[in-house]
């Protein structure tokens, strides 16, 4: 069966039609809301507002983006808002923009082979300085470079401009790029 036929089944009433969703989307929700919490916990407790969400909400789903964007814009807005009530929780300021573009600290993207991408420290590396990216900007990072999604379905999900997406984006990308030629540096 189709997915829009299932939407359609599910926004019907038909609960195996919805059961089938929530179990081919389980598994992309928590990997992504664990990639923006980094915490087992929160991920699952993200997953299971977003199910609920969706339950109570797919009636209004308007079939005018994938179904997918609209449960990443779900999952973002649950993970947001849980992190701004973690107040505890400290992130690294993105606001000093003149240490952050300097070209010094800028890595070479090219002399890193693809195989080492695979090595454990580099992977260390690179979840400790995503983990420090403010939730804001993670968000944005693994929309638009790990899940793949366009600039404006990041837009979309995010409730952001295209231009704002973009800015966050290569603030982000600054950012992680300083973080990994520091700890290479080290």
């Amino acid at each position: 069966m189709e997915e829009k036929e299932l939407i359609e089944k599910a926004q019907a009433g038909d609960k195996q039609s919805l059961a089938e969703l929530v179990k081919q989307y389980e598994q992309t929700i928590y990997n992504f809301a664990f990639k923006i919490c980094r915490d087992k916990n929160y991920a699952e407790h993200i997953m299971q507002e977003t199910f609920y969400s969706m339950v109570k909400s797919l009636h209004q789903f308007d079939h005018n983006s994938k179904l997918s964007t609209w449960l990443y814009r779900i999952v973002a807005n649950h993970c947001l808002m849980m992190a701004r009530k973690a107040k505890s929780r400290s992130f690294v300021s993105l606001d000093d923009e003149e240490n952050l573009f300097e070209d010094r600290y800028a890595a070479d993207w090219s002399t890193i082979p693809y195989k080492d991408t695979e090595n454990k420290e580099l992977k260390k590396i690179l979840d400790m300085a995503i983990q420090n990216l403010s939730p804001d900007y993670r968000l944005v990072f693994l929309l638009r470079d790990v899940e793949g999604l366009s600039t404006e379905e990041t837009a979309k999900v995010t409730d952001l401009s295209v231009p704002a997406v973009k800015s966050r984006l290569h603030r982000a990308r600054a950012f992680l790029r300083k973080e990994i030629n520091e700890a290479f540096s080290r």
